[in-house]
């Protein structure tokens, strides 16, 4: 049973063109999630979901440099992409990443998977994003790849929705059985967002990076970004403001 971790990476983003290769104290964005993941106990690869679009050919160099493996699909299709991914990397349990959130704690990626594996026979989806109560960007998705690629064949190619992945499985619980972890009292902060989708969010983010790497701390986990931000709320309310479109694939949001 294969357990990868993919990350979807593209530089073609309207807000923050480039967002995911710019880099933080020397190395790209993409380069400190990938780092961060590995930290994981439970899974057995991180690969980066990117694009056919020869504008995305940067981020495959990256991927070769950093010996990261990678994968490349359509642009638009998303949910294609990432099942094709899925097929032909005959991956079992697929846990969805994004690369706007570089901070993504290994710990939490590492419970979910264990609430997953301890549950695989009464959920095919385990999520702490169905209800936002983690800080926004410590999103961690965990299904049985099966469920994406029957969301595949089913949806219509010409679903404008496509450009999205695990809506397919969360939108119809008729069909896959859904579980959401809510966050402990202590990383109960929705209104701290550690992603990166605009430049308020890249200071705010390279802000948390430059204090714990400039002390020689490279694995850091959310409690400690927490504690950080709990005595520097200025930088909080940087990006705190800022207009969040994921919002409306959330019904219960409390941010």
């Amino acid at each position: 049973m294969t357990i990868v971790a993919s990350i979807q990476a593209r530089l073609g983003s309207t807000r923050l063109p480039g967002k995911v290769l710019k880099t933080i104290n020397g190395k790209p964005m993409l380069w400190h999630h990938v780092q961060r993941l590995k930290y994981s106990r439970l899974l057995d690869d991180v690969i980066v979901a990117t694009t056919t679009n020869k504008h995305d050919d940067e981020i495959v160099e990256f991927c070769r440099k950093y010996n990261i493996n990678y994968y490349r699909g359509s642009e638009d299709d998303v949910l294609d992409r990432v099942a094709s991914m899925i097929e032909e990397k005959s991956i079992d349990i697929h846990v969805e990443c994004f690369g706007d959130s570089p901070l993504t704690d290994p710990h939490i990626v590492d419970e979910v998977v264990g609430y997953y594996l301890k549950h695989k026979y009464n959920y095919d989806f385990v999520s702490n994003s169905l209800k936002t109560t983690y800080p926004p960007g410590q999103e961690v998705l965990v299904y049985d790849g099966k469920c994406l690629l029957e969301a595949n064949k089913n949806i219509p190619k010409d679903e404008p929705l496509r450009e999205h992945v695990s809506i397919h499985i969360t939108q119809h619980p008729e069909k896959f059985r859904l579980k959401n972890l809510e966050a402990p009292e202590y990383y109960h902060h929705p209104e701290v967002y550690l992603e990166v989708d605009t430049p308020e969010d890249f200071e705010m983010v390279s802000a948390i990076f430059n204090h714990f790497e400039n002390r020689g701390l490279f694995h850091f986990s959310l409690a400690q970004i927490l504690d950080f931000l709990s005595s520097n709320s200025e930088l909080v309310d940087i990006n705190n403001k800022v207009e969040r479109r994921w919002k409306q694939f959330r019904k219960e949001d409390n941010v």
